[in-house]
């Protein structure tokens, strides 16, 4: 490890000492050099006249034990390293036997120095040195002179470009100002000399300091440290980066549990127990004695006794194995650095004294108070105050499965009754035409027929139909064009194809009404094909078929009314064409009718009549799919048979059918079957890539659950490489085809910070996105943000409207903090009841935070009457999920009377996890600077910690 050695000592002025500082400096500057040979006795061990000397020296000036020369001799005891050590020894200790004029003039003229004119004396600027007369300047000087050396080992000088004075000379006139700041001198008083002098192993600098007012200026062991600080960030700054990020890499380790001993004990610290009695006994002396203390109750501000009592505390903290040892760890990391800047590192204060641990003393006043004035405590990490949940939400929900248009008749025995003729006098039954059918079975392949799914050839026989205007061809040819089916992908194309398919039929309902004709028009206006879309005209096509109980018009009907779109949304109206459709065998409607008396929409709830419905609608699926082999009855039914909905759970039959359905390329097929490749531990990296490959199809399909599970892959660097910009791409692809749940990442994202750059405001915009969209888990981190008014002003108002709105949904992040909200009464008026009924209801979900809280209410007996048993029943149920609070007070359910002085403890091991894991060795990178606003937050930020404005603690414990 590179290192630089300064030794800082001063010269008294004073009319005593003048004649013999005079007489050093002549003395030194004088001296002749001489470059000397090698001698082969340098090599032979010291002998005892060196030894006896270097003993002598050891003891007159124990602080030459710090020196390079000392190192080397005692590494190898020769003559020559004796030499070089009692040489050096000898010259950095004149200022203890010699005056200032000699000393400068030593420094001056000694041996090895390099003289830029008659010697090497220099100072800032061009201007050239007289030597007698700055020896006169200096010894005539009334005040103290500070001699500080520098020294390098030769490797080190000659690797970072120091091994001449002009370059010394650059360096100490740039940090001129630093060490003025170092020595408590102004700027403009500071007068510095210097020589550089050459030597074989250590080169070093030689400097005389003063103020030109004599009453300026003192040093003390944290100035010297400073300078050294000043002079070793810029000389070794090349090989200080390197090791910054070594020091940045360990910090990052232990907050990432890397680090494996530093990490497992602030995990023990996280979920251990501390019970001291002697803790016990200091917390409520300083409760009470709190009690009568007036003004500011941070650490800053108390008198010394009551100081001594919170550091008596923390270092009662110190005792316990698990802080000890972390602390000794932190202190060994903080060494590595610290040793840059000192010979010889510091040891450990006692914890009570090391600055970076201050945050701890406030918080033990905190608790104190708590005890005091009895306030309710919530003992919970900080991650549920501060954390957005992740939700579950990798598979769609119910209501999220893709609203497919049905299939239409696969048969002509299942047209409805037809008009006559068409205006070329041919039935419309016509359009299901043997050609047509065998077009059909190529697009989906039949095996009982022995024909193979061709799309090519399907293509080409539904061409030969256009030519005869079979809608119904001129229909599918769209689809197949729009998808790059046999052909290459072609919107503009498939949009000619559905507007002649369109006109048909429109010519065919002009010549005579049918509920046929009239569905598909409708059918074709509400997905805006080969037409604008207009679900008013839609709903009205389809109501003319639906009246005439045409079970797909009723279907298509019920879907309008319930979503609300082309008429006025109407529950009951969508549930009653829903039931008449399939009433009439349309397993889709059973499907719609399901979901709708599970979930008691339009009509009561009805599990038993929800799973008849959803039976019925899967068998109905199953005889459709064996016709016409359609690729989203298959994906409908892989979902059924993944889900368990309306049959048995049957994931490999499942994947059977989603990969019927992604073969020709079904987007949701394609995400599901993903899913499940990618979820299978054992799959193979063939198998992954597949999944890869049906994900990435997926999103061009413009899957939104597609594109965000990819994103998520992304953001985490499962399966493919951690690309956060690729991550919020596909997010936002996703969160632009109204997918919620990819705007709700977004805004965690962007708020955090800690993948991307923190834009609040972008946060704001996609939470917002997905609250509108009901999204219980960005209702929720609204009402955070609005609540906490960190991030966007506080407004409580409008965080208990997002949080109830959360809550109301069975959010139990919501009901847990609008529990606290009610129940701790700051933000608004107190309300016990309001409170219990949100604790209670995100507790019933397995929120074991709330679970805690119920149980500690019902324990202390404060604001609801005390029930043991009903703790005891709370606190079970938290413990079982980890709760290290819930399993305290169970076992010590009889064993005290004040639960708080109990648990403080405990509560302050658990914090000093944190401040271990938030706390990197404190010191500071190369290069930087502060400006005035920044040093004033830190102030402000230090006196919040505990530091008043004249505590000057840290200087005197130097």
């Amino acid at each position: 490890m590179a290192r630089i050695i300064l030794k800082c000592p001063y010269l008294k002025g004073g009319e005593k000492t003048a004649a013999h500082l005079s007489n050093l400096v002549k003395y030194i500057a004088t001296r002749d050099g001489v470059e000397k040979m090698e001698s082969v006795h340098k090599l032979w061990h010291s002998t005892k006249k060196q030894q006896a000397v270097i003993a002598q020296i050891l003891r007159e000036f124990p602080d030459t034990k710090d020196l390079f020369e000392y190192e080397d001799y005692c590494e190898n005891p020769n003559r020559g390293n004796a030499s070089e050590f009692i040489s050096i020894a000898l010259e950095q200790s004149l200022d203890q036997i010699s005056g200032r004029e000699k000393y400068l003039d030593y420094i001056a003229n000694r041996p090895r120095v390099e003289k830029l004119d008659s010697h090497g004396l220099f100072t800032a600027g061009d201007a050239p040195l007289v030597l007698s007369q700055v020896a006169e300047e200096v010894s005539s000087h009334t005040g103290n002179v500070w001699t500080p050396i520098i020294s390098l080992r030769r490797e080190d000088a000659g690797k970072f470009g120091f091994e001449n004075a002009a370059a010394w000379k650059a360096l100490l006139s740039s940090k001129a100002m630093e060490l003025a700041e170092s020595l408590k001198i102004h700027p403009d008083h500071l007068k510095w000399y210097a020589a550089f002098h050459n030597e074989s192993h250590h080169p070093h600098v030689h400097m005389v300091c003063y103020s030109t007012d004599p009453r300026e200026g003192y040093l003390t062991k944290q100035g010297i440290r400073k300078m050294k600080s000043s002079l070793a960030n810029e000389i070794f700054r090349q090989e200080l980066i390197p090791l910054y990020g070594e020091k940045t890499q360990r910090r990052d380790e232990l907050k990432e549990q890397a680090a494996e001993a530093m990490t497992d004990l602030i995990r023990q610290m996280k979920g251990g127990v501390l019970v001291s009695k002697r803790m016990e006994q200091l917390l409520t002396h300083l409760a009470e004695r709190l009690q009568t203390v007036s003004g500011k109750k941070q650490y800053g501000y108390l008198k010394a006794d009551l100081k001594n009592v919170v550091d008596e505390i923390v270092d009662e903290l110190a005792k316990d194995s698990r802080i000890a040892e972390a602390y000794r760890l932190w202190w060994e990391v903080r060494g590595r650095i610290e040793s840059i800047y000192t010979e010889t590192p510091s040891e450990p204060p006692p914890l009570s004294r090391c600055e970076d641990f201050k945050p701890i003393r406030n918080r033990i006043i905190q608790e104190a108070l708590n005890l005091g004035s009895g306030v309710m405590t919530f003992e919970e990490p900080v991650s549920v105050e501060t954390a957005l949940p992740d939700a579950d939400d990798d598979a769609p929900s119910m209501e999220a499965a893709p609203e497919n248009i049905p299939a239409e008749p696969e048969d002509a025995s299942e047209l409805p009754s037809a008009p006559s003729s068409t205006s070329e006098g041919k039935s419309s039954a016509s359009w299901w035409t043997e050609e047509y059918k065998l077009a059909r079975q190529y697009l989906h392949g039949d095996e009982d027929a022995d024909i193979p799914q061709d799309f090519e050839q399907a293509f080409d026989l539904f061409l030969l139909e256009a030519e005869n205007d079979n809608p119904l061809a001129l229909y599918d040819l769209g689809r197949m064009t729009a998808d790059g089916l046999g052909c290459n992908a072609d919107a503009d194309a498939a949009y000619g194809w559905y507007e002649k398919a369109l006109a048909v039929f429109h010519a065919a309902e002009e010549e005579k009404p049918w509920k046929y004709t009239e569905y598909r028009i409708g059918k074709m206006v509400a997905a805006g094909l080969g037409t604008e879309q207009d679900y008013l005209q839609a709903a009205d096509w389809l109501t003319l078929s639906a009246n005439e109980k045409y079970k797909y018009a009723q279907y298509s009907l019920g879907g309008l009314y319930y979503h609300g779109k082309g008429v006025e949304q109407n529950h009951e109206t969508a549930f009653a064409l829903y039931t008449r459709s399939a009433d009439q065998s349309f397993p889709y409607a059973s499907f719609e009718l399901g979901k709708m008396l599970r979930d008691g929409i339009g009509c009561a709830k009805n599990q038993s009549e929800a799973d008849r419905r959803f039976r019925e609608a899967f068998l109905g699926f199953t005889s459709l799919e064996e016709k016409g082999h359609d690729d989203k009855l298959q994906y409908r039914l892989g979902w059924m048979l993944l889900n368990g909905v309306g049959t048995e759970k049957d994931e490999i039959k499942a994947k059977e059918y989603f990969e019927k359905a992604a073969t020709v390329g079904n987007p949701f097929a394609c995400y599901q079957l993903a899913k499940l490749i990618l979820a299978e531990k054992a799959a193979l990296p063939q198998e992954v890539e597949k999944a890869l490959g049906y994900l990435r199809q997926a999103v061009e399909a413009e899957n939104p659950y597609a594109s965000y599970f990819l994103g998520k892959l992304y953001e985490k660097g499962q399966h493919v490489p951690k690309n956060i910009s690729e991550a919020v791409r596909l997010y936002i692809l996703s969160a632009e085809q109204d997918n919620d749940f990819a705007a709700y990442r977004l805004g965690k994202l962007y708020l955090g910070g800690e993948c991307i750059l923190k834009d609040v405001e972008a946060a704001i915009r996609w939470l917002t996105f997905a609250a509108d969209r009901k999204n219980p888990f960005a209702e929720y981190a609204l009402g955070v943000l609005y609540l906490k008014g960190e991030d966007v002003p506080k407004n409580v108002p409008k965080a208990l409207e997002y949080l109830k709105r959360s809550a109301a949904q069975g959010n139990q992040f919501a009901q847990y903090r609008l529990g606290k909200v009610y129940l701790i009464g700051e933000d608004v008026p107190r309300d016990i009841p309001a409170a219990l009924q949100f604790l209670t209801a995100a507790a019933e979900q397995g929120n074991q935070y709330a679970q805690y809280t119920l149980g500690k209410l019902y324990l202390m007996g404060k604001v609801v009457p005390r029930d043991k048993e009903s703790a005891v029943r709370w606190f079970t149920l938290s413990a079982a999920q980890g709760n290290i609070y819930a399993q305290f007070f169970l076992d010590h359910i009889d064993s005290f009377k004040v639960p708080s002085v109990l648990l403080a403890g405990t509560r302050l091991l658990h914090h000093m996890s944190r401040v271990f894991a938030d706390n990197a060795p404190p010191l500071k990178p190369p290069g930087q600077r502060t400006d005035r606003k920044l040093l004033r937050r830190l102030r402000e930020k230090k006196q919040a910690q505990g530091h008043a404005r004249d505590d000057h603690e840290q200087t005197m414990s130097l």
